[in-house]
């Protein structure tokens, strides 16, 4: 379950931790499918190691960039086949989740999960 400030946002919540899951993503996921946070956990804190391509990726979404106090320090909704985007700052944890759903997360409000 992911939540914000004790809001819960989407419950179904997912883990890319290895590197071949986090360098998957959503890469032909299929839309009716993704119902899900996927939470990538990066090694260190980082702009260009939580960089995002949408390569393969056929629908858009919104992300989240968390810094490792799991506080949001960027947030954006890219569009299918996006070659780049790096978050404004350093993030240990970005999220994805559908379109819409990090409607009303701003900047600085803490996430959770579990």
């Amino acid at each position: 379950m992911l939540k914000v400030e004790n809001k819960t946002i989407i419950k179904k919540v997912l883990f890319a931790r290895t590197t071949l899951e986090r360098t998957k993503g959503l890469m032909f996921e299929d839309k009716k499918k993704f119902d899900y946070a996927l939470v990538f956990e990066f090694p260190v804190e980082s702009k260009v190691r939580s960089s995002l391509h949408m390569i393969f990726v056929f629908f858009p979404i919104d992300v989240l960039f968390l810094n490792k106090n799991k506080v949001v320090v960027d947030k954006t909704t890219l569009n299918p086949f996006t070659p780049n985007y790096t978050p404004k700052k350093a993030s240990k944890y970005v999220i994805e989740m559908p379109k819409g759903k990090a409607r009303g997360i701003k900047l600085g409000q803490k996430v959770d999960w579990s």
